[in-house]
Formats: structure tokens, C-alpha cells, sequence
């Protein structure tokens, strides 16, 4: 099971809306799909049952039953698990982070949302996890050089995903009617952003995380750099005890 949060510092940069629209692009895309609704406003519960449907279910999970929610849908077999955090620095916020395999920092192309970012991602690295930067609600392509501003920007400060969402008129209808863009119209320029946007955030999972990299535990590095030294002397020793007994 791999768990994605949506989190920023600021408010009104789309999350609730990405969330629920990639949770149905990854639940068409064969995943079982969890999300877990930690705003107090609890948008994607109401999204949810205006949408009247089991297919994915959305619960509003105390900071206390987190840990054991996120144990539980494991052991019955959900392989995607998608936070919701509120739009600021909070108790909610910081757990979705310490949560999330993957932190996902959506922002819009203006400069008040591209410091909110950076000071979100100074508490992702903070508690060690990965993350990566979305540019979201972009504006119509006269306005081309404001995004391409935005872009460069975040990704001075790391990865940006793809591709760039743009402010369209599909979401707000989508959300309204409990559905994602996908659902509302499966072949529109929106389906198609959130069905690539999926297969970018699924590569980023695939990634081995930083904890794979750091050595076993009850082993430093140097411990492990001292075996790796000795096992070439070992099976030396081995080859030359077998080429004994043959003689």
C-alpha cells in the first residue's frame, strides 16, 4: 500500500479537488482507493456523499486513529491511500506528512502560493520524506509566461509533476455532481490531464525512498562497508578449501 498527502501552507490551491480527481483516475486505473479526509472542513466527505457511491470510500479519520486506520486498510487490501490536509501549518497537516510516502505540494502560478510551497517543503524534508511540486488552476495560454514563471520556480525547488493543471470549467461542474472530470467527461482535455497526472505520480512512487537507502538497523555504515570488504577474502578462502580436496 503506498499513501499520498496533498498538503501546502495556503489555503485555495486546489487539493480537495486534485484529490478527489486523481483518486478516481487511480481507482480506474486498477487501484483500490482509500481517501482520508483531515480538514476540519471535510470537502471530500461531502463530495462523497454527493457522489452516493461505495467505490471509493472517504472517511474523516481522528489524528489519533491515523496510524491504526492506515494498518487496517493495509490488511484489507486497499493499495492506495490519499490524504487530504487542511490548506496550513497544523497538527493535520504535519501528520498527513509524517503519513505520506509521497507529499504532493500543489500550488497556483502567483507569488503568495509559490512561498506557501517553499515553506511547505521545508517541513516535508524536515520529517524526511519525498515530495513534489503541482502547478495547478493555471490560466489560459495568453498567459503563458506567468506559468512558465511558475514552472521554473518550483522546479529550482525540486520536482514538479506533470502535467501543469489548468483552471478549468470541467472541475468545479465535476465536484458539484460528486464525480471526477474523468467520470464527468471521460474523453475532455481535463480527463486526460488527471489520467497523466496519475501516471507521473505512480512513477514517483515507484521510486525506492530514502529510507531504503539508510542502513539496517543495529549496522553504521562503516559495519556494512567492512562485510562488503570481507566477502571477496571468504569466498577466497572457500575456493581454495575446494580446490584442496579435488587435489
Amino acid at each position: 500500500m503506498r499513501t499520498i498527502a496533498f498538503v501546502t501552507q495556503k489555503g485555495g490551491a486546489g487539493k480537495s479537488t486534485l484529490a478527489s480527481n486523481i483518486s478516481v483516475a487511480a481507482q480506474q486505473a486498477g487501484e483500490r482507493v482509500f481517501i482520508i479526509d483531515l480538514d476540519p472542513l471535510q470537502s471530500l466527505v461531502k463530495w462523497s456523499e454527493m457522489r452516493g457511491q461505495s467505490d471509493i470510500p472517504v472517511e474523516h479519520v481522528p489524528l489519533t486513529k491515523l496510524s491504526k486506520a492506515l494498518d487496517a486498510l493495509e490488511k484489507k487490501g486497499v493499495t492506495l491511500v490519499v490524504i487530504d490536509a487542511p490548506g496550513q501549518d497544523s497538527e493535520q497537516s504535519q501528520a498527513a506528512i509524517r503519513a505520506a510516502d509521497l507529499c504532493i505540494i500543489p500550488a497556483r502560478p502567483n507569488v503568495f502560493d509559490l512561498w506557501a510551497s517553499e515553506a511547505t517543503r521545508v517541513k516535508v524534508k524536515e520529517a524526511g520524506k519525498e515530495y513534489a511540486f503541482l502547478l495547478n488552476q493555471c490560466p489560459p495560454a495568453q498567459q503563458n509566461a506567468r506559468v512558465e514563471q511558475g514552472a521554473k520556480a518550483l522546479q529550482a525547488m525540486g520536482g514538479l509533476l506533470a502535467p501543469l493543471v489548468s483552471a478549468r470549467v470541467d472541475y468545479q461542474e465535476a465536484a458539484r455532481q460528486g464525480l471526477s472530470v474523468g467520470e464527468l467527461s471521460p474523453s475532455g482535455v481535463a480527463a486526460v490531464e488527471m489520467r497523466d497526472l496519475w501516471s507521473s505520480v505512480k512513477r514517483r512512487l515507484k521510486k525506492p525512498s530514502t529510507s531504503a537507502a539508510r542502513p539496517a538497523q543495529g549496522k553504521s555504515a562503516a559495519d556494512k562497508s567492512d562485510a562488503t570488504k570481507a566477502a571477496p577474502a571468504k569466498h577466497a578462502a572457500k575456493a581454495r578449501k575446494a580446490s584442496a580436496k579435488a587435489a
